[in-house]
């Protein structure tokens, strides 16, 4: 029997679970893939609990949790890029367990996130993904999901000793309900 992938907002008392899979190791493969030239560091359980949790994902629920089979295994978010102006919304999403990388998960999961915010969240034309010419993966799922390759930036990612592309993927709104 297949596994049952779904998207919803966390719930308050999924808070330190959701810290524990996705932000207590700063080691943890995803980050290699997430923007890794960025160097972010990882909240800690305390900021994670009281500050970013009820900020980010309980009130203005910007990130969801994907789940598979009722677990949670991952994230999907939405952002503006260019701020207060509120015209330029961007997706990212997360596979927290590589164990479960390969399993269509992030396609399943990102083509109901993006159904979601067409139908629920944004009334603008257009959703864009960035990712980086290094992370393969998120550029197959952007491509298989119907995005199409908007513009790449050649060589303005710097990760372990070498220049990356900056890839963007989007949609029009209209292309996506066409599909």
């Amino acid at each position: 029997m297949a596994a049952t992938i779904t998207i919803r907002p966390v719930q308050p008392t999924e808070l330190t679970t959701l810290w524990q899979l996705g932000f207590s190791d700063p080691e943890a493969a995803w980050t290699q893939w997430n923007g890794p030239y960025f160097h972010d560091q990882l909240p800690t359980q305390h900021d994670f609990e009281t500050i970013i949790g009820p900020r980010d994902w309980l009130i203005r629920q910007h990130n969801w949790v994907i789940t598979r089979d009722d677990q949670i295994v991952g994230s999907v978010n939405w952002h503006f890029v260019d701020g207060d102006l509120q015209r330029w919304l961007e997706v990212g999403i997360t596979i927290y367990d590589q164990a479960h990388w390969g399993e269509h998960i992030g396609r399943i999961a990102l083509t109901q996130w993006l159904a979601h915010l067409f139908a629920e969240v944004t009334t603008l034309p257009h959703i864009g993904l960035t990712t980086w010419s290094g992370n393969l993966r998120m550029m197959h799922v952007a491509e298989a999901i119907g995005l199409k390759q908007e513009a790449r930036i050649p060589q303005v990612r710097f990760w372990q000793g070498r220049y990356y592309d900056s890839v963007k993927y989007g949609i029009l709104r209209t292309d996506w309900q066409a599909k």
